[in-house]
């Protein structure tokens, strides 16, 4: 029998919960909602929260229009140490003088990394090489060789006040990754980096004051469900 869910074909904004992985929200919202499609327009890491715009039923269609839009996110970066994955999922690997670094060579490095840049993602992330998840090879030792890509930097909002943690704004094209973007900022300023925190606030005109709580969507679709034929 063909439920309400089945004809409705939505562009959900959920605003991701911290340590959710993106997949896990699809599968949360296509359960309780009775779809029978759910697909994300951007991956979220498990550690970011904010904007995910889901796709139900025959919306998932456009999916790539909205994977292709302008991204912003926020979110803090801390200097002098490293982890492997560049943020908090992994352990600390290293730590790195932080006396030599000032404003204006913060600066300096802000606009180098502004633009259209070739950035080499992280090896933890879901990126394939040799048909393997590159995070895959990497929580396992192994060495990973991941191509560049060209990204666009569009904007990028430094605020260096709680040194030598820097809280960020970004604006950047699809593809981009934040995580390789905080590497790359490290050891531009000969020190090292990692990512305390992401917050995705934007994907083209999608915001995410216009965005639910995945909590309130579920209780949503609970106090639907009883209407439902």
């Amino acid at each position: 029998m063909q439920t309400v869910a089945d004809e409705r074909n939505e562009v959900l904004l959920i605003d991701k919960p911290l340590k959710w992985t993106s997949f896990d929200v699809v599968n949360k919202v296509r359960y309780a909602g009775k779809y029978k499609k759910v697909g994300h327009a951007g991956t979220l890491d498990p550690l970011a929260t904010g904007l995910l715009i889901l796709c139900t039923n025959k919306k998932t269609k456009e999916i790539d229009i909205y994977q292709a839009q302008e991204k912003e996110y926020t979110g803090t970066l801390v200097l002098g140490k490293t982890t492997p994955s560049v943020d908090l999922e992994t352990d600390f690997d290293a730590e790195y003088p932080v006396d030599h670094i000032t404003v204006e060579a913060i600066n300096q490095v802000k606009a180098q990394l502004t633009g259209t840049i070739d950035q080499i993602p992280p090896a933890h992330s879901a990126i394939k090489v040799d048909g393997k998840r590159a995070y895959e090879a990497a929580r396992k030792g192994e060495e990973v060789v991941i191509k560049s890509r060209q990204v666009e930097i569009k904007e990028f909002d430094i605020d260096p006040t709680n040194f030598p943690e820097l809280s960020f704004r970004i604006v950047c094209s699809k593809g981009t990754y934040i995580r390789s973007l905080v590497r790359d900022f490290g050891k531009l300023l000969q020190s090292g980096a990692y990512m305390s925190s992401l917050r995705r606030t934007r994907i083209g005109d999608f915001r995410i004051e216009n965005a639910q709580t995945l909590d309130r969507f579920l209780e949503n679709i609970r106090n639907f469900a009883p209407n439902q034929s």
